[in-house]
Formats: structure tokens, sequence, C-alpha cells
């Protein structure tokens, strides 16, 4: 499974900014897709997830500021964020996971101003 995002940038804080994360390969056995942040010396943690059924499950940090969302083939993920803050600067990774492995993209860069 290959797994390719997009959408990152620089951004002022109050913006907006929507990253889309697109699967390819193996992806029929993919079931839940989420999306990951990484800021400069702090580890991986989660931002948002969505399953095959599409139930969500958010940060505390980002709930009611980002939605994530999948697309009709399933094998699309979008992350819709608002109200950006300068706190939300990190690297985003877009996952997904099937019964043995979890994938993860490249990574996108948000820069968020203030």
């Amino acid at each position: 499974v290959q797994l390719v995002e997009s959408g990152g940038g620089l951004v002022q804080a109050g913006g907006s900014l929507r990253l889309s994360c697109v699967a390819s390969g193996s992806i029929f056995s993919i079931n839940t897709m989420g999306w990951y942040r990484q800021a400069p010396e702090n580890q991986r943690e989660l931002v948002a997830t969505i399953s095959r059924d599409d139930m969500t499950n958010y940060a505390d940090s980002v709930k009611g500021r980002f939605t994530i969302s999948r697309g009709d083939a399933k094998n699309r993920v979008y992350l819709q964020m608002n109200s950006l803050k300068p706190e939300d600067t990190a690297v985003y990774y877009c996952s997904a996971r099937d019964p043995w492995i979890n994938y993860w993209g490249q990574g996108t860069q948000v820069t968020v101003s203030s």
C-alpha cells in the first residue's frame, strides 16, 4: 500500500487548510485511515482516524476545529483544518491500517504563523 499526501503549506493563525491522502496498491483490506502529526522534538501523535464505516475519532486538541472524512471509494481520506493555531505546526502523516500492517505516507508540512 502506498500513501501520498498533499495540501500542506503555510497559513496564518485562524486560517484553514485541507489535507488529502490517496492510497494505492493492495487497498482492499484497509479498514481505518487517519492522520497523525509530529512536531520537532515531539513524538508522533494521533490527530484523527476514520473507519471503513465512517466512525471517527479525534484528539482532544483538534475537536471542533478539524474534520476527517473519507472518499466514496474508501481509498482517500481528507482532513479539513479550521481555526488553525501555531501549535498545530507539524509534519502531518497519513496512515492506513489493514489487519497486519500500519502504513504511512511521507508526510506533508503544515506551518501556522502567529
